[in-house]
């Protein structure tokens, strides 16, 4: 057995030995098959009366006793449960701490028994070994590197543990000694149980000292002491005629009180260096209960807003009765698992007015409470439905410390001493105080680091628009990943805008720099590029526009993009670029993949420079690849590398769109080193038939609006869609009409497309916009519009180089 902590391997000065162990193996069943000499010592049952009988019956193990407790003795479990059914076959060890009465044990006396219990794999019968020892024998015990009496060692704060792996000195031993303690077994089922135990974790032993601390109650009574037997010791040499050590004469003058102090101090000093090593809110939290236990208190729960932890806001003032209180940390010297149900982390509950905590978080000072009364600690029981926390608390002194920040309570500790310890006073209560200042300050550093990166992705994901993976005639597959942690938030960004006509344009641009100001600058290009593309406007006239427009916003902004239009139903692809890198087509033809060579241009904001635009003629199942440099570029290296492993990842084939985004993300990701952001968009055109489009020319005349109806009714006689011929011819007839009474056009271009939707379109050469009016009951006209957009599911308007366009879109019935 080895002393040490649970979960951790033994301490270097902790004494090691061994003390004697009872073994048992249950099998699958639940019925004891293997019972040792030590089982029979401990417990008290020979091995005949023991196997085959059901192991609750023998074992006082928390959760695998039987329910008729009288029939064993009296026992109190002080560990984590066990599972009672081995038919769940339980994955991982357990401990805990009984003692039981009987007349099995010796008559009215009590067997305190530490217990160990390994779930076994594997083949075989055997499912579970439980290990025992007597934690009375610990008293006694004299260890090889020096002994501990009972005095050193308070046995009732013995806590039987794991280690969990098994790299300490003496496994090989314990490897080597183990089989010679099971019960007897073949050799291939010891050394198949020996080898699981070193895997899941040797038992251990955790002791709890009664030692000073560092901060106690009276800062000076050490000093005091240390200068009382130094007087004695000089007293004595002197009568003795013998020398006197200089160190021995008391120095009267020097200050105790300054040594108190000096001792806090170095206190507070030194849990500050273990604080705030991270900016991570729920580590931050961690090192703040772990710096103060078991030094200062021996329990430290501490309590924040939910806000705070949420990375929000919250109102100003000081909390009342209905604010939320989050569990966040409970570290404690008590027996494992002893806490967690009973108050377990990530618990939110309010406090009322009457209990220590208001009075600690509505006043911002400490609170202290020599001891918690009974009256008291039923009053603060009573806010645990269901659970008694009465005997953790009662009798034991409590302090209860704000966190705080810029005059604001973030949230707060309680801390308790065990009721053997010295009880906080006022040096305590100035000494907390201190500490929960600086524990609040790095908490609130914390907080706000995780508010501010709360707020840019936030602000992130409200700049990247949500694109529609589905468009007239394309399919669209989109990535963004963010830089490094401490720019999350940049200024790369992708887009996809419905244009007359079926077309949609896409586009790619990326924002020089990182950062707020960068991704804000993103958002205005952005919303200005939606604007312009809704107008209809030639590539290359919409990088002039907004190069102008950046050069007005100021002269740093500075950005490239690449804006490209697809018309599915001609099958071209317009493209302009204003300093990006160029973009990918893959032809489905034949797989082949081609960096496209497009005139550069400048970056936007530069001014001065032409834009020119290129178009291209384009297959169904071609697909565009548009990224940001940051997918390409790494630092040290040519772009041309990048580039080249980008074109040759994007002819991969893939199951899906996504599958092919993920596919170039994984080529480039590999050769490390990215810090900046990216951003991927693919295009899938797969263009529109023929078949489905319908395009008719007609004369300004009235007579023309009844030949349209006619014309759209047997359109979509065709393509199966009758039920959608009233609602489409009455919407034809409007748009007509409204060209015939209005418009100073010479001509009028009809035209439908079955692509997802029914869009309809009514193109004439009078630029002059159609606008939505509120027609009275007398009025005569005004009511087309209107009539439009209840009946569709979208529209719009826009003008073209020679017109405009009135377009709108009717759902498809349902098959």
């Amino acid at each position: 057995m080895e002393q040490g902590t649970p979960g951790g391997p033994p301490t270097q000065s902790a004494a090691s030995g061994r003390i004697p162990l009872a073994v048992v193996v249950v099998d699958g069943a639940g019925l004891v098959s293997h019972w040792s000499v030590g089982a029979r010592r401990l417990f008290g049952y020979e091995k005949e009366e023991a196997v085959g009988r059901p192991v609750g019956d023998l074992l006082p193990v928390h959760g695998a006793i039987p329910e008729d407790r009288e029939s064993y003795g009296a026992f109190d479990g002080l560990g984590p449960d066990l599972e009672t059914s081995l038919d769940r076959r339980i994955s991982y060890p357990a401990a805990g701490r009984a003692r039981l009465t009987g007349s099995r044990t010796g008559g009215d006396c009590r067997v305190d028994v530490l217990w160990w219990a390994y779930p076994l794999i594997g083949p075989g019968p055997e499912r579970l070994l439980v290990l025992a020892a007597d934690a009375a024998r610990l008293a006694a015990y004299d260890g090889p590197e020096g002994a501990r009496t009972e005095r050193d060692v308070q046995v009732e704060r013995i806590a039987p543990g794991f280690a969990l792996h098994t790299d300490f000195p003496g496994a090989d031993e314990l490897a080597a000694r183990l089989p010679e303690i099971l019960p007897s077994m073949s050799v291939g089922e010891s050394a198949r149980i020996v080898a699981q135990v070193l895997e899941l974790g040797y038992p251990v032993l955790e002791f709890s000292h009664h030692d000073r601390v560092p901060v106690t109650p009276d800062w000076g009574v050490a000093r005091r002491a240390e200068r009382k037997e130094r007087r004695q010791r000089a007293a004595q040499a002197a009568a003795r005629g013998l020398p006197v050590a200089p160190d021995a004469v008391d120095d009267e003058g020097e200050d105790l009180e300054y040594a108190a102090v000096r001792e806090r101090l170095e206190f507070l000093n030194e849990v500050s260096g273990r604080i705030g090593s991270s900016l991570d809110l729920s580590r931050t939290i961690l090192e703040v209960s772990r710096a103060v236990v078991p030094r200062f208190t021996d329990v430290a729960g501490t309590y924040l807003r939910e806000q705070v932890v949420a990375g929000e806001g919250f109102p100003e003032g000081p909390p009342d009765e209905t604010t939320m209180w989050h569990r966040v940390a409970v570290e404690h010297t008590d027996e494992p698992g002893r806490w967690d149900d009973v108050v377990p982390v990530g618990e939110s509950m309010p406090f009322p007015a009457h209990t220590p905590f208001f009075q600690c978080m509505t006043s911002g000072d400490p609170v202290l409470v020599p001891r918690i009364s009974e009256e008291m600690g039923n009053a603060i029981a009573s806010q645990f439905e269901k659970r008694d926390i009465r005997p953790l608390i009662n009798h034991r002194s409590m302090l209860v410390v704000p966190l705080k920040a810029r005059n604001v309570v973030l949230g707060f500790m309680i801390l308790l001493r065990h009721r053997e310890r010295p009880v906080f006073n006022d040096m305590d209560r100035v000494t907390g105080a201190e500490l929960a200042a600086r524990a609040g300050l790095v908490l609130d550093n914390a907080r706000m680091y995780t508010y501010q990166e709360s707020v840019a992705d936030t602000l992130q994901d409200s700049m990247l628009p949500h694109i529609q993976p589905r468009m007239s005639g394309c399919d669209i597959a989109t990535r963004y990943l963010p830089g490094t942690l401490l720019g999350r938030v940049g200024g790369d960004w992708f887009d996809s805008v419905k244009l007359p006509g079926s077309r949609t344009a896409l586009v790619v641009g990326d924002v020089m720099g990182h950062g707020l100001n960068s991704a804000a600058m993103m958002g205005q290009l952005r919303t200005a590029v939606q604007t312009m593309a809704a107008l209809d406007l030639p590539p290359e006239q919409l990088l002039r526009n907004l190069d102008d427009l950046a050069q007005r916003l100021g002269e740093h902004y500075l950005a490239t993009c690449l804006y490209a239009v697809y018309d599915p139903i001609a099958g071209e692809l317009h493209l302009a670029n204003a300093g990006h890198i160029p973009p990918v087509l893959v032809r489905a033809a034949d797989g082949r993949s081609e960096l496209l060579d497009l005139p550069t241009g400048a970056p936007i904001g530069v001014g001065g420079v032409p834009f020119e635009s290129v178009t291209l003629r384009v297959a169904p199942g071609d697909r565009l690849l548009m990224c940001t440099d940051g997918l390409v570029e790494v630092r040290g290296e040519d772009i041309g590398v990048g580039l080249a492993t980008l074109t040759e990842s994007a002819a991969h084939p893939a199951a899906s769109m996504d599958d092919a985004c993920d596919t170039i993300i994984r080529a480039l990701n590999t050769r490390g080193g990215r810090k900046d952001d990216v951003a991927l968009l693919m295009a899938r055109l797969n263009g529109i038939p023929a078949e489905n489009v319908a395009h008719w020319r007609l004369a300004v005349d009235p007579a023309e609006v009844g030949r349209a109806r006619d014309m759209v009714r047997a359109q979509l006689r065709g393509w199966s869609l009758e039920g959608l011929s009233d609602t489409a011819e009455l919407v034809v007839s409007e748009l007509v009409t409204n060209v015939v009474r209005h418009s100073r056009s010479s001509r009028i271009d009809l035209r439908m497309v079955r692509s997802g939707v029914l869009v309809c379109e009514v193109e004439d050469e009078d630029q002059t916009l159609p606008t939505l009016l509120s027609a009275g009951p007398g009025d005569e006209f005004g009511r087309g519009l209107r009539v439009v957009s209840g009946l569709a599911k979208e529209w719009g308007t826009s003008r073209t180089r020679t017109g405009k366009t009135v377009w709108c879109e009717l759902a498809l019935p349902r098959r």
